[in-house]
């Protein structure tokens, strides 16, 4: 049975290894990372990247993807063992792993450079930092926070600091995130503990599996809420484009359900999907199905992403604490590795 209130001392009951402690510090860790003496590099004429890492390292690649998403750069990206059969020596593939030992993140690295691909990685460390010296490739060594996923805005910041200039990002654009990180932070961490709480609010509204309707635009955000939700609760989550739901999804509703649909919006969403959000929005009202919109702020769309992600990863964590759950290990992944 969930504990009904979130307090600082079920905080502490409960997230023993102290991960909101690292998400109080996610803006001065974004700032502090961009701030670093990192040395940025210039790949001229990126047409195709490919960014490759699995779990918390993934979700940056997913990010990347949708802030490019704009651009004249053609993006993949790769969770898994293989590159795509389009990769030549024009491809700039971007390896990210926290630890630095992720056996996928390897096997793509080692495939990049005997395809001869522009290649740089990013670790705290491990055989991906060692693989790199051997074959004199760029890599840049990133702080490690607690754990991968309370990681990253060490992660986004420091690969935006080090190749803003090859990927066209306004730097402007990125401090901006910054101050709205800030911003967010006021009113969502564990010094703002009561009823003005959005994040809180999220998480004592969770009671069973929770369904995120979200637009293209935002899918990496939809990724990253139900990636966090399976580590830090334990639980399932159900992620679905808003778009395609209205041809085949919206249709398991005509039956009584316990899921929770939550509506992931972005402030310029685009008429079209707009419209796909107010129709589904009326059709939870007229069926009596209560939902959840999450909304996101104003600004660019480096400030839209990382924001919501800061809101729904917090949200996460205190929804951990509502389940009596520490959120911090991850013992079946620990397991599968295990049998690699």
């Amino acid at each position: 049975m969930k504990i009904k209130l979130v307090d600082i001392s079920n905080i502490e009951k409960y997230d023993l290894e102290k991960m909101y402690k690292i998400y109080d510090e996610w803006p001065k860790i974004a700032l502090n990372s961009f701030d670093s003496n990192q040395e940025p590099i210039n790949f001229d004429n990126v047409k195709h990247i490919v960014f490759a890492g699995m779990g918390g390292s993934g979700s940056i690649g997913d990010i990347f993807s949708s802030i490019l998403s704009k651009s004249n750069i053609h993006v993949n990206v790769v969770k898994g063992y293989l590159l795509p059969t389009t990769v030549n020596s024009e491809t700039l593939v971007i390896v990210i792993s926290v630890s630095g030992n992720t056996e996928e993140s390897l096997s793509i690295v080692e495939s990049a450079y005997k395809k001869k691909c522009r290649i740089i990685g990013f670790s705290s460390g491990g055989k991906l930092l060692e693989f790199c010296q051997k074959n004199k490739i760029q890599h840049r060594m990133v702080n490690r926070y607690h754990s991968p996923r309370a990681s990253f805005t060490s992660y986004l910041y420091t690969i935006l600091k080090v190749l803003h200039s090859s990927l066209n990002i306004i730097q402007e654009d990125i401090f901006e995130s910054i101050k709205e990180l800030e911003k967010t932070g006021q009113k969502i961490n564990s010094l703002n503990l009561n009823k003005d709480n959005p994040a809180l609010n999220l998480a004592n509204w969770i009671e069973d599996i929770p369904i995120i309707y979200y637009p293209f635009g935002l899918e990496a955000v939809a990724i990253r809420f139900k990636s966090v939700l399976q580590e830090n609760t334990k639980s399932h989550t159900i992620i679905e484009d808003i778009v395609e739901s209205s041809h085949n999804g919206i249709m398991a509703w005509e039956k009584p359900s316990s899921i929770q649909p939550i509506l992931l919006r972005g402030k310029s969403d685009s008429g079209k999907t707009k419209q796909r959000f107010d129709l589904f929005s009326e059709y939870f009202q007229k069926n009596n199905i209560e939902c959840k919109q999450v909304i996101s702020i104003e600004g660019n769309i480096i400030s839209k992403i990382v924001n919501l992600i800061y809101f729904l990863d917090y949200a996460s964590i205190y929804l951990a604490v509502r389940k009596k759950t520490n959120p911090t290990p991850v013992n079946s992944i620990t397991f599968i590795k295990s049998k690699l």
